[in-house]
């Protein structure tokens, strides 16, 4: 006779003792046992002894101590991420059944890497917030790398990249291209009046805001350069995608930024455009911690991109 399965929640629940969790997230988010204990209204050995009862359960220390300040390792944010996710859906349990509406939707949290401009990741996130759900968007921004990090501790859902993952990150995580597209070269109206000329050959010796040696771009337009026999004078080099076209629509130089946003881009810097070239492509990739995309905004988006803006 077949035998249905049914799930024995009490024995799977044995191990983790959900008060322990509890306490656990107050100490994370109050900073010391001491303030946690106040909140809790238990003494300090009490709730120490409790977090000692967690991490044997769990196999890992959750803490340790710098001087004086008790903070997390990297096993204990990973574990923060997850209960502050069961603690949140708790509540919206408690709303559901009172028959409230839910009050915290659904939540992404992206990493937009330094070299993205701004335009290009407000472009690839627009279709996210056109779900039917209720989305509260969480943006981040540093470097590549700092950001993968972060998506292996589970802090973060998705990545915005300019490059895919690579395997000496030591991090399990996939990357999704959403599409490219040439560069168009821009110049604020004065600039762009001295370099008046045959483009690319206007550009020999032109004033160039340059994103960093480190960046794919760079590499891509430094070949280009020397395939057209053109040499910049290098007035500035930028981490952040934003910084350098705030330099250019200061005059400063010429600078680059992917086609698909050229309209956008002359229109909020108050600049002209030099020329455009597909040689030098720019992509843009999705990294994800799982191989398949399943977050509803997620696979919005990733499909809007491919589909209308680089397709």
């Amino acid at each position: 006779m077949e035998r249905s399965f049914i799930p024995n929640y009490a024995t799977a629940m044995e191990w983790l003792n959900y008060h322990h969790l509890l306490y656990f997230c107050t100490v994370a988010h109050s900073g010391s046992i001491a303030r946690a204990g106040e909140k809790l209204r238990l003494r300090p050995p009490t709730l120490s002894a409790q977090i000692r009862q967690l991490e044997g359960a769990l196999g890992e220390k959750l803490f340790q101590r710098e001087g004086r300040r008790l903070v997390l390792t990297e096993f204990g944010r990973m574990v923060l991420g997850y209960a502050d996710e069961i603690f949140a859906l708790g509540r919206e349990m408690l709303d559901s059944v009172k028959g409230r509406r839910a009050s915290r939707g659904l939540r992404l949290r992206v990493g937009v890497a330094d070299a993205i401009p701004k335009l290009v990741a407000l472009r690839l996130l627009q279709p996210a917030r056109a779900i039917p759900e209720p989305l509260r968007v969480v943006c981040l921004e540093g470097r590549h790398e700092k950001l993968v990090a972060a998506l292996a501790l589970h802090d973060l859902d998705l990545v915005l990249s300019d490059v895919p993952t690579t395997t000496h990150l030591g991090v399990r995580a996939f990357s999704h291209l959403l599409g490219e597209c040439g560069i168009s070269f821009f110049a604020r109206r004065g600039t762009a009046g001295r370099l008046a000329g045959r483009f690319p050959g206007s550009l020999d010796g032109a004033p160039f805001l340059l994103p960093t040696e480190d960046t794919a771009l760079r590499r891509s337009l430094e070949t280009w350069f020397d395939a057209q026999g053109i040499r910049p004078r290098i007035v500035g080099e930028f981490e952040d995608s934003a910084l350098l076209e705030a330099f250019g629509q200061d005059g400063v130089g010429v600078f680059t930024a992917p086609s698909v946003i050229e309209k956008e881009v002359v229109r909020q810097h108050a600049v002209r455009v030099l020329g455009r070239t597909d040689k030098v492509r720019e992509r843009f990739y999705a990294i994800s911690a799982e191989r398949r995309l399943r977050h509803p905004a997620v696979v919005a988006l990733t499909a809007a991109a491919r589909e209308r803006l680089f397709g």
